[in-house]
């Protein structure tokens, strides 16, 4: 029997780094799993979108599909935009059964990717009992995934960082300069490090490096990228996906 395709939906950005790393992160995904049909769709802003994969799928007659948003937490693009696209896209094409996948966090994988990204900026494991960590997101008017991001932080503070505190790009508060501020009156914080909790490249990772900056953080760390924990992790979802009951998807296609 054929596996169903993965499709992985990732939101699209005007900045070019953005689809390069998602390009970057399925080539990845496809190392780990040859044989497995891996494709990338974009909701805005980069091409191709999410229906026109879904259609050339159908055309060259693919039965399934999973769709894997390529989002961090559950908020409006995983609850709304999404089983909107996947909704219209089965009513056009009844043949290709669509079901969509969990989003990626929250995850043991992400929290190992991000502290791999900090190491890779100069940080130590001995540094951790000494660094106040600022777990950085895009932010989010939903507060599902505001608290989210909350109990992230506080599962990272039990593995031994002095203290952390989470901030964000956008819609919620703090910034991550004013997250920055307040880890320098930690007792014990001899140095803030920032870590984006984020995939890509884009105008809210460039805002976070922004604030690291201005509020003199002494280390930034990359986004989360095509990182082997990123990949490893996509493809737990898929297979989640795949085993979750006939005619049941494994995230609730509807806001």
């Amino acid at each position: 029997m054929t596996a169903p395709v993965l499709l992985v939906v990732a939101h699209g950005s005007r900045d070019p780094r953005h689809a390069a790393t998602v390009h970057a992160l399925t080539a990845r995904v496809r190392s780990l799993r040859p044989g497995l049909r891996v494709e990338t769709g974009f909701l805005e802003f980069n091409a191709p979108s999410v229906p026109r994969v879904l259609e050339r799928l159908a055309a060259k007659g693919a039965g399934e599909a999973v769709a894997l948003p390529l989002l961090l937490t559950r908020a409006f693009h995983a609850k709304s935009d999404i089983p909107s696209v996947l909704e219209g896209a089965r009513t056009r094409l009844p043949r290709l059964s669509v079901r969509q996948a969990a989003v990626l966090g929250p995850s043991p994988l992400l929290n190992s990717a991000l502290e791999q990204r900090l190491y890779a900026a100069g940080l130590s494991p001995a540094d951790k009992g000494s660094t106040g960590l600022v777990l950085a997101s895009a932010g989010s008017t939903d507060p599902e995934a505001i608290a989210v991001i909350a109990e992230i932080a506080r599962e990272l503070r039990h593995t031994g960082w002095c203290a952390v505190r989470p901030a964000f790009a956008s819609a919620s508060l703090p910034r991550t300069a004013d997250a920055v501020r307040a880890l320098r009156a930690e007792q014990g914080v001899r140095r803030v490090a920032v870590a984006p909790y984020v995939i890509a490249p884009g105008r809210l990772p460039d805002r976070i490096a922004a604030g690291a900056a201005e509020a003199g953080a002494e280390v930034l760390s990359g986004v989360l990228g095509a990182s082997p924990e990123l990949a490893r992790l996509l493809l737990t979802r898929y297979d989640e996906a795949v085993r979750a009951p006939a005619g049941r998807a494994a995230e609730p296609l509807s806001a």
